[in-house]
């Protein structure tokens, strides 16, 4: 248990690791209440330390050692470092499922050596752990109780992962990382090696990116529907932050999909506009029916610890 001085001193911490990397989400984050801000500031330094483990390990044995010890302290088999502490603290004060946490550790620790990802099956189980996870945990940040919210949740957070993939090709190939599904480039006639060393053809490649993102769509639409679920306080925040997100998948098809000349950036005064409207019309979601959800969306995540069947109406 964190004392007053600590958690005071690691919610500044972790309010600083969100305004330092997530441009989006510290925006949004402007229209949270203080303490739901604090929470989720909290959720993001912890999921930022996961994710560090594995991107700034020397190599994957140092990866892997890093990972084992936040497994460790989470678990409560050695001592825990203030933000992993703290973020139990608010995963049991909200109720996050415990799932979510150790499947962000599965999704990062498969990130580990050279990334091939098969189908469209595989990127969504990878999307589901990386991020998804963090819907459920946000959810529970903001409130949310009811359990025909989750998939919703679920959806809003693979939404981004497949953003962040199709803007970050050109990043996560430097890494040798291709999550572009391998038979979707070969329906394409784009080779892998192509796209590791950035000689893919760049209308062939162009069109995988165009299906990604078309995909990345579908759950944005449902983790809009999702949004009746969340209370009205903290509502404008995530309608704002899965608007903005979604229109960095706009900026890349108004460039032509070209996403080995650079990455995509919504201009500041863009987001602000995107902002804007998505907390306006947030109220509104859901107002006049509950919203059912699309089980195809959850079909590849059969079996999942933490994943939940999509298409159960209120």
């Amino acid at each position: 248990m964190l004392s007053e001085p600590e958690r005071a001193a690691v919610i500044a911490e972790a309010r600083g690791v969100l305004a330092r990397h997530a441009r989006t989400f510290r925006l949004a984050g402007r229209l949270l209440p203080a303490a739901r801000l604090d929470d989720a500031a909290v959720v993001y330094a912890f999921c930022r330390l996961v994710d560090d483990a594995v991107d700034e390990a020397a190599d994957a044995r140092h990866a892997r050692s890093a990972l084992a010890g936040l497994r460790a302290e989470l678990s409560g088999a050695s001592p825990a470092r203030p933000i992993v502490a703290a973020y139990a603290e608010v995963a049991a004060r909200c109720g996050i499922p415990a799932e979510a946490a150790h499947e962000l550790f599965e999704g990062m620790a498969s990130d580990l050596g050279p990334v091939r990802i098969p189908d469209e099956a595989a990127l969504l189980r990878y999307a589901y752990r990386v991020a998804g996870t963090v819907g459920l945990m946000m959810s529970g940040v903001l409130g949310v109780r009811d359990p025909v919210a989750r998939p919703f949740a679920i959806d809003l957070g693979v939404a981004m992962q497949l953003t962040n993939i199709a803007r970050d090709v050109a990043e996560d190939a430097a890494r040798d990382r291709v999550y572009l599904p391998a038979d979707r480039l070969a329906a394409a006639g784009v080779r892998t090696e192509s796209v590791l060393d950035g000689s893919a053809d760049r209308d062939r490649l162009g069109r995988v990116v165009r299906e990604l993102l078309a995909l990345a769509d579908r759950y944005y639409r449902s983790g809009q529907d999702g949004l009746r679920y969340i209370p009205l306080a903290p509502r404008p925040a995530i309608a704002a932050a899965g608007s903005v997100y979604r229109a960095i998948g706009l900026e890349i098809l108004r460039h032509d999909a070209d996403v080995l000349s650079g990455r995509a950036v919504v201009p500041g005064r863009a987001r602000l506009a995107w902002l804007c409207r998505a907390a306006a019309t947030a109220p509104l979601r859901g107002l006049f029916r509950a919203p059912r959800h699309d089980a195809t969306l959850h079909r590849a995540l059969a079996g999942l610890p933490g994943a939940v069947p999509g298409g159960h109406a209120p």
